[in-house]
């Protein structure tokens, strides 16, 4: 039997950004809320209780905040499938689980979006 994978989360990061296809989205910014689930080895950290130990999900949510923040994409789709290889390569991590939601973006609904699992051997050049 192979033991549970531990995880690190983060749910809830609102960051405003360009998204949107139509023109009026291309020119102001719009909420996302961004949620990760992030694998790392609890049982180390827990032991050494030092963050060098585990995933800073600190610097983690900083570079979503500065990725997302910057970006102008048109589609939900592509903002999550960039933010996904970016954090792969800089945090090294073998895999990443994350949902992108535009809340408000089809009228009567709480929100609407894309959740994506990507692996490392996404990055191969």
């Amino acid at each position: 039997m192979t033991p549970k994978q531990d995880t690190v989360f983060v749910r809830g990061l609102e960051v405003e950004c360009i998204i949107g296809l139509i023109d009026w989205e291309r020119r102001i910014k719009q909420k996302v809320v961004i949620d990760l689930e992030l694998p790392i080895d609890c049982a180390r950290a827990a032991v050494s209780d030092d963050v060098v130990d585990t995933l800073d999900y600190l610097s983690v949510a900083s570079l979503v905040r500065e990725f997302v923040g910057q970006s102008q994409f048109k589609l939900v789709e592509t903002m999550a499938h960039r933010l996904a290889l970016l954090l792969l390569e800089r945090f090294g991590m073998e895999w990443i689980r994350l949902s992108i939601n535009k809340p408000g973006a089809v009228r009567g609904s709480r929100d609407v979006g894309v959740s994506i699992e990507r692996r490392r051997d996404a990055l191969s050049p």
